[in-house]
């Protein structure tokens, strides 16, 4: 690993310890020309993920692209880890699905249904890039069908809470008191 600082091959690890829930380690290094420290992360890397766009070019699934454009719609309610946890789903979705290639509008269909349940801001905004929407009328109608789906699933959460059976109240049992012979 070359350090970022002198550019220098010869860097040591300082430490290690696993990051991001077991899927990644975080290092520690030192260089041992200039003394400068710093992380890396090393992820394990299985079969190599194709997305097939939109002009019919095909590129290898990127991360940090991913997370890029996210970041870009993502309202401040939506934090970094948040962002990192969208990616880590969609990229485990597609691995678990065993295909080796998937469509851009797919995994930008992806991104709105997380987005959706995370932060309807980020959803809409993200929605007006990826859909290209570039009419009022679009965004309004968008907008209306958001409302629409979130007060039906707020509807349907409270629906399944009315329907749980409270159950009553059951008094404690008490142990009949046993005289002890002596």
């Amino acid at each position: 690993m070359h350090c970022p600082k002198c550019g220098a091959p010869d860097t040591r690890v300082v430490d290690s310890r696993e990051a991001e829930d077991g899927t990644s380690i975080r290092r520690r290094r030192e260089c041992d020309r200039c003394q400068e420290r710093f992380t890396t992360f090393e992820r394990t890397e299985s079969a190599r993920i194709q997305v097939l766009k939109r002009d019919g070019s095909r590129q290898e699934f990127d991360r940090r692209k991913l997370a890029s454009a996210i970041e870009k719609a993502a309202s401040k309610a939506l934090a970094p880890e948040g962002i990192a946890g969208v990616i880590d789903d969609i990229e485990s979705t597609i691995r678990a699905s065993g295909t080796a290639e998937v469509g851009s509008r797919r995994i930008g269909e992806m991104v709105l249904e997380r987005l959706e349940t995370l932060d309807a801001m980020s959803y809409l905004r993200f929605k007006i890039v990826y859909a290209r929407m570039d009419e009022p009328d679009a965004l309004y109608d968008e907008l209306a069908a958001l409302v629409r789906r979130r007060e039906e699933a707020k509807r349907r959460l409270h629906g399944e809470q009315m329907a749980l059976p409270i159950a009553e109240a059951v008094p404690p049992v008490v142990a009949a008191k046993r005289s002890r012979r002596r």
